[in-house]
């Protein structure tokens, strides 16, 4: 009985670690992709800022 529920617990942190990893990664590329298109914008509109 014993070794059932450490085989549940370490099945459900293990799904729960990948579905983290996912969240993470997609996360990361969403505002990385965000970040490389405002610089891109900045970079076009560089001549109309002022110092």
């Amino acid at each position: 009985m014993q070794d059932e529920k450490i085989y549940k617990t370490m099945s459900s942190v293990g799904i729960w670690s990948l579905v983290i990893g996912i969240l993470a990664i997609v996360a990361g590329a969403l505002s990385g992709a965000a970040l490389i298109a405002n610089g891109a914008r900045l970079l076009k509109r560089k001549s109309e800022v002022m110092f």
